[in-house]
């Protein structure tokens, strides 16, 4: 298995994804079934094709990567079981990695990270734990001093209308879900 860190071809690409782009033949069904295919530069069955002809300079760059929504319909879809989510995916990854993702990008990919980390603690998500990891770790990333604060006065307006939970619950088998991301990361 190749780690992420490495990965530098097309082949490299099918490894993190666990599939091969070589097998899809460009029917397009990916394409066609995608619900956010109308706002993407370079559609699902183009990127896997970029993917095929180790394209992946382009591949990384474009905004389809980011657009995608990850709701496996690509996946789906497919006649030869590409696993086209997957490859996207790891293309996103390999955006951050080697730095071609833009600032904005790079905070999604920490909020996300912030969020798996917070259901891994907790075993669901806990709001206000969340924000204050997410607003630190973006800070100490890029220093950014309105986006530390930007949300300050939306707590206020929440707590009127009940939907700011303070501090939020842990589930009681921690260790269940421990066991799940354990399971998750070695496949």
């Amino acid at each position: 298995m190749i780690s992420i860190s490495t990965a530098t071809t097309a082949n490299d690409v099918d490894c993190l994804a666990s599939t091969h782009a070589v097998d899809c033949y460009q029917c397009g069904k990916c394409s066609a079934g995608c619900p956010m295919a109308m706002h993407m530069d370079i559609l699902p069955n183009q990127l896997v094709r970029l993917v095929q002809l180790g394209r992946l300079d382009r591949a990384l760059r474009s905004e389809a990567i980011w657009k995608c929504v990850s709701c496996q319909t690509c996946t789906t879809r497919c006649p030869k079981s590409v696993d086209c989510a997957g490859i996207i995916d790891s293309l996103r990854q390999l955006s951050v990695l080697r730095g071609v993702a833009s600032e904005e990008r790079r905070r999604t990919v920490l909020f996300q990270q912030a969020f798996l980390d917070n259901i891994r603690r907790n075993g669901r998500l806990r709001e206000t734990e969340l924000v204050g990891t997410f607003k630190t770790r973006a800070f100490l990333h890029d220093g950014n001093v309105p986006l530390l604060m930007k949300d300050v006065t939306l707590a206020p307006r929440m707590m009127v209308r009940g939907k700011f939970h303070f501090p939020g619950g842990r589930v009681k088998d921690r260790g269940l879900v421990q066991r799940i991301f354990d399971r998750c990361t070695q496949e």
